[in-house]
């Protein structure tokens, strides 16, 4: 399976495989698909979040409502980790070693994680209420398990897709027929700062 994070609770006759692509057709890494139909959410899971190379790692995860979350520094230095969003806003003041407590998100919708010593740094936690919910790989693919019959509310969110944040492709899924998202991706890219000496010895060191 080439989604680097499924789940699901539900059993039925037919799968779909997914495939989100941009406006070119190139496949998208990181976009989150949600499948929407009767039954249960997903069960809540333990996540992680850790900083390594003045960045977060993975760049987007997703957990079911109710999931926690620990935010591990593998850095050398101090991190200041945080979120506005309405769906979680958190604080975790400066630390190194000494993780804090998992933090917990209960709400649906999308976090923006942000460190207050390291303005470049970004990530995303997708927290979801559906029954399936997966995130694609560098293929752009997500193969969904088993679903009930007949057609499914789809939606699909991609950190590019517009400067908000917020923002999801909304669709739908019949049976086992392939589903290809074109998405129209309007945020700015960020720009990649230069690495400092010290990083650059430390991604280095970390090739070999």
């Amino acid at each position: 399976m080439t989604a680097s994070a499924l789940f699901t609770c539900a059993f039925g006759v037919s799968a779909a495989t997914i495939t989100v692509t941009d406006s070119t057709g190139a496949t998208l890494e990181d976009a989150v698909v949600e499948v929407h139909y009767a039954g249960a959410a997903a069960p809540a899971r333990e996540g992680e979040v850790y900083q390594r190379g003045a960045a977060f790692h993975p760049h987007v995860l997703t957990v079911p409502a109710g999931s926690y979350v620990s935010f591990p520094n593998q850095d050398t230095t101090r991190h200041h980790v945080y979120s506005f969003s309405p769906a979680k806003t958190f604080e975790l003041n400066l630390y190194l070693q000494e993780t804090p407590e998992p933090v917990l998100f209960d709400q649906p919708g999308v976090v923006v994680l942000g460190c207050n010593i390291h303005d470049q740094m970004q990530a995303f936690i997708v927290v979801t209420d559906a029954p399936f919910a997966g995130k694609t790989g560098a293929d752009g693919v997500v193969q969904t398990p088993t679903l009930p019959e007949g057609a499914h509310a789809v939606r699909v969110w991609h950190p590019r897709l517009d400067d908000r944040q917020q923002i999801w492709w909304e669709g739908e899924t019949q049976g086992d027929q392939p589903l290809n998202v074109r998405l129209e991706l309007n945020a700015i890219v960020p720009e990649t700062p230069p690495l400092s000496p010290l990083q650059q010895r430390f991604h280095q060191a970390n090739e070999h």
